[in-house]
């Protein structure tokens, strides 16, 4: 508990820096908006290619563990969104939006910590997976999804190719084919430009965090505490639930990684979350959500945790 503790703390301390920064006027909401656009198109692109970089594409590729945590990530995506579209008339973006939270974890600032006090330097390679399939699989069908429901239906074509253009120009998009590249041919930047990626990338965890905060100053939660409840519970149960499912059923999973799936899909959403939903008008929300899962993420990270040596280990 000290280990998870450990990890969740600070990112409790940097959320509350950005809310009284913005409750003493230090930073005002313009700010904050400007300062969640850096971190989506420059500071965590510049976290995605230095963690390609980082080991060779052959030592990354551990095809249990994607297939393992892709499916698992991709089932609860796709029984959340059925599940909203049965209860009404959800728009489309929105069904996508909560889908992206029960699927997608906060891989690189809860769930790797912990990872790696719980198992080691196999936590960095397990990291590295989970970013590939982030960002491949669960938030690209999220934003194409999303992208068709602020669409005109003037035609599949009209409405389809605005949407892959958005979506491949998405910088996240960008820096995973330019980091799977250079990785692929075994390029490194130069030392300056390599000092230069990781700065910014160190930036991405504590800026997220200050603009999450920040976000929070003037939240009303008054009406969405339901909505908020059901995504919040969904990510620390149902991800995990199809992860394990996916190691009883796909053979070949070492157990150290199947102790990572089960500790990384415990994890909450990814702090990213609020920023992307910000353009579906599902900003507030997916603040709210994401504070609640981060909280309670403490006892969902100490059963899969606790769960984990018992069968795997």
């Amino acid at each position: 508990m000290n280990t998870i503790l450990g990890a969740i703390i600070p990112i409790f301390i940097l959320l509350g820096i950005g809310y009284l920064a913005v409750l003493k006027r230090a930073v005002n909401k313009t700010h904050i908006q400007g300062m969640g656009r850096y971190v989506i198109n420059i500071a965590l692109p510049a976290l995605v290619i230095q963690a390609l970089l980082q080991r060779p594409l052959d030592e990354v590729f551990n095809v249990p563990y994607l297939l393992v945590y892709g499916l698992g990530s991709g089932l609860a995506f796709a029984i959340t969104f059925l599940l909203v579209t049965l209860r009404g008339n959800a728009p489309l973006e929105r069904r996508a939006m909560y889908a992206l939270g029960t699927s997608a974890s906060n891989s690189g600032f809860i769930g790797y910590p912990v990872a790696v006090l719980v198992i080691g330097p196999a936590a960095g390679i397990a990291l590295a997976l989970n970013m590939l399939i982030e960002n491949l699989l669960v938030i690209p069908t999220a934003l194409v999804l999303a992208e068709l429901g602020r669409q005109a239906r003037s035609g599949i074509w009209e409405t389809v190719k605005p949407v892959v253009v958005r979506v491949l120009r998405h910088p996240l998009i960008i820096a995973i084919a330019v980091g799977t590249l250079l990785a692929s041919l075994d390029l490194h930047p130069p030392a300056p430009i390599a000092r230069v990626l990781e700065m910014l990338a160190a930036s991405s965890s504590p800026v997220a965090l200050f603009v999450i905060g920040g976000t929070l100053c003037g939240l009303r939660v008054r009406g969405m505490v339901k909505r908020v409840t059901r995504v919040a519970l969904a990510k620390l149960t149902l991800h995990p639930l199809c992860v394990l499912l996916m190691i009883l059923l796909v053979p070949g999973l070492d157990p150290v990684f199947a102790t990572a799936a089960i500790v990384f899909a415990c994890a909450p959403m990814l702090s990213m979350y609020p920023l992307l939903g910000q353009r579906y008008g599902f900003g507030e929300l997916g603040t709210a959500a994401m504070v609640m899962a981060t909280i309670l993420s403490a006892l969902t990270l100490a059963l899969g945790i606790w769960l984990s040596h018992l069968w795997f280990v």
